[in-house]
């Protein structure tokens, strides 16, 4: 390896992995908080939130990586040139894509990491993210009860406390309302002017004792003949109550559950799920023709078939009778066709309200089968746009990270400045407006203007414009 391309390597690695760190921060930090109102307020713990980031952290590595690429090439040609040592390179005869070979050689290695990462790591990775998700999810909030606030945490229990000590366990003025026995009590209340909640040491149950209180019960029944009505009222001095706390615990999803989202998908099961889906889109319009070859050549059984009435001087096809009405037997006439107003003339007059009632009938319904099947056509052909553009999306990014080499390093001889500053704020800049455009196709692609391969190549594209432009100035000093 020449000393030159040790150089570069050595500039390049600091502010990649520090590049990298960032990135990847803000974008869990990005994806998580689209999630907050999820999580907060559930009791999770910190190995499940440890858990979360850590999923997240490899599901966003094919966006990370292109920026990390984008700002550290930025940064190292951009320091070169601050300092001339680019241009007594180029005095010396070595051209700038000699010059960049090693970064171009690293990002080349880092685009395979990246689809190994697509491929492999990322659908592992983003099944567990939406398993513990969903589990975080249907998990009940943590149990937090409040001065003056009507608690519903517990099932058919509403609970409100009036003052609370700053041990956390002593209470005063307490009322809970038991809902357990609604369709037996109209009314069954506890108020208890103090008492002592507490958490078991296994953290099973949760325990309040309350003292100095009564229970009031009135029993949901009919008027008595004397005119009065039931009421219970009942005084204690300590009354005890225990709830388990069992309801509050996370349940783990079966993973199997999400194994079939797109996000959970590798390379190849996205490429069998968009041939699967053109197959069934295929199948549906092959069924919908057959069927209405089938309903035009339908022959349904009838006892006693209308008749055409004969006229002298008519000659009806015969193909297009078995066609329309297949009960008609066999039968020619000679003449000229123009006698008779409509079709329908040529059957007997009392049979013609029963034949243009049951056309209808058989309208409506192959209009409803058809409505219906071009229904779940369309639904199978926005999931196969869907998939096509996750399949070649995941292509785009990992030839991202080459381009972006392009890009960066031709940038950093351009503007000659090194640091955070300039480097951050270009990277910054390229890649959003990779992002907006990757966006404004996809929605393109979704409309159907456009296929999803072009839809998902269509930045790449825009960026080799680009890239070869801001190569080629750089070589030629042009900027």
């Amino acid at each position: 390896m020449k000393k030159i391309d040790k150089l570069l390597l050595a500039s390049f690695a600091g502010p990649f992995v520090a590049s990298f760190g960032v990135a990847l921060f803000v974008l869990v930090m990005q994806v998580l908080w689209l999630h907050i109102d999820d999580i907060a307020g559930k009791g999770v713990g910190l190995f499940i939130m440890l858990e979360l980031i850590g999923y997240l952290s490899i599901a966003v590595f094919p966006m990370a990586l292109p920026i990390a690429v984008l700002l550290a090439s930025v940064m190292v040609m951009g320091n070169l040139a601050e300092r001339y040592e680019l241009s007594s390179m180029k005095s010396a005869g070595i051209s700038l894509l000699r010059v960049m070979r090693s970064i171009i050689i690293t990002a080349a290695g880092i685009a395979c990491f990246s689809y190994l990462c697509s491929d492999f790591f990322i659908p592992v990775a983003n099944l567990k993210f939406k398993s513990r998700l969903h589990d975080i999810q249907r998990q009940k909030p943590a149990l937090a009860l409040e001065e003056g606030v009507f608690s519903e945490e517990f099932r058919q229990f509403v609970i409100r406390i009036g003052k609370k000590a700053r041990d956390g366990e002593t209470i005063s003025d307490v009322m809970i309302e038991d809902q357990t026995s609604a369709g037996k009590l109209k009314l069954n209340q506890i108020l208890a002017d103090s008492g002592q909640m507490f958490t078991t040491n296994d953290n099973r149950f949760f325990v309040m004792n309350l003292y100095d209180g009564a229970q009031y019960q009135e029993p949901t029944q009919t008027r008595p003949a004397s005119g009065g009505y039931p009421f219970v009222r009942t005084k204690f001095k300590i009354w005890t109550k225990v709830w388990d706390l069992s309801e509050f615990d996370m349940v783990r999803t079966p993973e199997g559950r999400f194994k079939n989202i797109n996000g959970a998908l590798t390379i190849g099961q996205l490429k069998k799920n968009m041939d699967s889906l053109q197959l069934e889109m295929y199948s549906s319009k092959q069924f919908i023709a057959d069927d209405l070859i089938a309903r035009i050549k339908r022959r349904p059984p009838q006892s006693n078939p209308p008749k055409p009435v004969a006229q002298s001087g008519t000659t009806l096809n015969r193909a297009l009778l078995e066609s329309t009405f297949p009960p008609l037997p066999v039968q020619r006439w000679s003449g000229n066709i123009s006698a008779f107003g409509s079709i329908l003339e040529t059957f007997e007059p009392k049979s013609r309200e029963k034949l243009r009632k049951d056309a209808i009938v058989q309208a409506k319904t192959g209009i409803t089968a058809l409505d219906r099947r071009k229904a779940y056509i369309e639904s199978r052909r926005k999931e196969a746009v869907k998939t096509g553009f996750q399949y070649y999306t995941k292509y785009t990014f990992i030839l991202l990270c080459l381009l972006f080499s392009f890009i960066g390093a031709p940038l950093g001889a351009i503007i000659r400045k090194g640091g955070f500053g300039y480097p951050v704020l270009v990277s910054i800049t390229f890649f959003v407006a990779f992002i907006m455009l990757t966006a404004l196709c996809q929605k393109l692609a979704e409309a159907y203007i456009v296929t999803p391969f072009w839809a998902a190549a269509a930045p790449c594209v825009f960026l080799i414009f680009i890239g070869t432009y801001l190569t080629r100035s750089a070589m030629n000093d042009s900027l």
